[in-house]
């Protein structure tokens, strides 16, 4: 099994003074259990594993899910779409690509949030698991967010939690989820993979193609994005359906990168 354990610090790089303004910073990640801490704090003279695995049976006699607090999570995914103020793509990138590192993957994502301090982050759920996942990270790790938790830490206008935007700050119960969304908007939505499954293809050592599950994630996240833009009057019918196909072709121009975008692509209607 791969090792989650945790990598120092990295040095940030400067944003270039002439690349392009970024509005808008789309983001999504997987994560697996912690079994080093479940072991610490739940079941002492366990393994990893075993510790694991109490748990998640645990999880499942309380909750009917086997799915862990996010207190017990490490990322081993983060996927960052760069949105520009007209709403078009302009880059995607896999944090840690071909390594995977949970620490790195978080020190990435928070030099990020230095680069592009303008930003507001877009995430779909991302106010209860995704962010309290990368800051625990930071926790951990002792990674500086000045600028995030000073401006975009709040609940309303930091950041856009699509989650909570579209069920009425959880007035509503929102079935089916980012799925639901993106199939209603003709979006490929989950394909073969779904979220119980980023621990066994963990096991199996899958890293790349629990990122391009992440990938895909992401990109539904923008979809959904862009339309409920339109519902709040900031882009037109007209400019989503241009931004929807110049990420197309930027997309189409990456097939090749992910097997995984290929599938998307095929089954996007």
């Amino acid at each position: 099994m791969p090792s989650a354990r945790l990598a120092p610090q990295l040095t940030s790089p400067a944003r270039p003074e002439t690349a392009p303004r970024t509005a808008y910073l789309i983001l999504d990640t997987e994560s697996i259990p912690d079994g080093e801490l479940l072991a610490a704090v739940k079941f002492p003279g366990k393994s990893p594993e075993e510790a694991i695995e109490l748990a998640k049976a645990e999880a499942v006699a309380a909750n009917g899910t086997d799915f862990l607090p996010v207190a017990f999570q490490l990322p081993v995914a983060a996927c960052v779409l760069r949105v520009s103020p007209d709403f078009q793509l302009q880059s995607l990138a896999l944090l840690d690509a071909q390594e995977f590192r949970p620490a790195v993957i978080a020190a990435k994502f928070w030099q990020g949030m230095r680069i592009y301090p303008e930003a507001k982050l877009v995430t779909f759920n991302g106010r209860r698991f995704n962010l309290p996942l990368l800051e625990l990270a930071a926790f951990r790790g002792g990674f500086a967010a000045k600028e995030y938790m000073a401006t975009r830490r709040h609940r309303y206008g930091g950041s856009i939690d699509l989650f909570d935007w579209l069920s009425n700050f959880g007035a509503v119960k929102l079935h089916g989820g980012l799925d639901l969304l993106a199939k209603m908007l003709g979006k490929p939505g989950k394909m073969q993979f779904d979220g119980s499954q980023v621990w066994p293809l963990y096991r199996e050592g899958r890293l790349a193609e629990i990122n391009q599950y992440c990938l895909c994630d992401t990109l539904d996240t923008y979809f959904v994005f862009l339309r409920t833009r339109v519902m709040t009057g900031d882009l037109t019918r007209e400019g989503e359906t241009i931004a929807i196909r110049a990420a197309r072709q930027m997309l189409e121009r990456r097939r090749g990168d992910y097997p995984m975008l290929g599938q998307y692509l095929d089954t996007w209607k």
